[in-house]
């Protein structure tokens, strides 16, 4: 009897130390200060085992098809650039401002992850639902799954990518463009016509 009761006295001067602590103020939770290894290691094992049994059964569509890839671009450029990178560029102000630091999209390393089934299903649901307290949103909220698909076969196939390449996948094309181009080989093509007259 003696022992359970020091069992639970411990447990609960545990949880009164823990309120303590954190009630008073005295964690540092500033992104430009780093974790103490111990509990860094532990977040990270929580996040990594978390997303592995949480995306276990999603059904990965075939990512090597160049529509799919070349669709991801620009939705990439748009939301994932300024913190995963892009061919060229080694930092932005908000990838050094974040903590832990997201990982870079344009290293092959980092990638080589993502090209199994397992990694393209974590990809995906951290696409889809966004991981707390670390600045990564959960796109789900505004884009279907076909887009976010698009946006992991982009991923996967960024390290291979130069800055002109990348550049043409990702430029998104939208209708003021398109008219913007048309409009400027009509005139060309008036200025040519006006040339021939004269």
């Amino acid at each position: 009897m003696k022992f359970l009761l020091g069992i639970l006295f411990t447990v609960v001067v545990v949880i009164i130390g823990i309120f303590v602590v954190v009630t008073s103020g005295v964690i540092n939770v500033g992104a430009d200060q780093a974790h103490n290894p111990l509990v860094y290691n532990f977040l990270e094992t929580a996040r990594t085992r978390s997303i592995a049994h949480a995306s276990e059964d999603i059904v990965v569509p075939d990512l090597e098809q160049a529509e799919m890839i070349s669709s991801g671009g620009a939705d990439y450029k748009d939301m994932c650039a300024g913190c995963h990178l892009s061919p060229g560029v080694e930092s932005t102000d908000m990838s050094e401002g974040l903590y832990p630091q997201p990982p870079n999209f344009t290293n092959a390393q980092v990638v080589e992850r993502y090209k199994t089934a397992a990694g393209a299903q974590q990809s995906f649901w951290a696409i889809k639902h966004g991981i707390m307290a670390s600045g990564m949103p959960a796109w789900g909220a505004s884009h279907d799954d076909d887009r976010m698909w698009a946006m992991v076969a982009f991923i996967r196939s960024l390290p291979d990518l130069d800055e002109n390449q990348y550049t043409m996948l990702t430029t998104r094309i939208d209708d003021d463009m398109l008219n913007m181009s048309m409009n400027s080989d009509m005139m060309d093509m008036f200025d040519e016509g006006s040339g021939m007259a004269h």
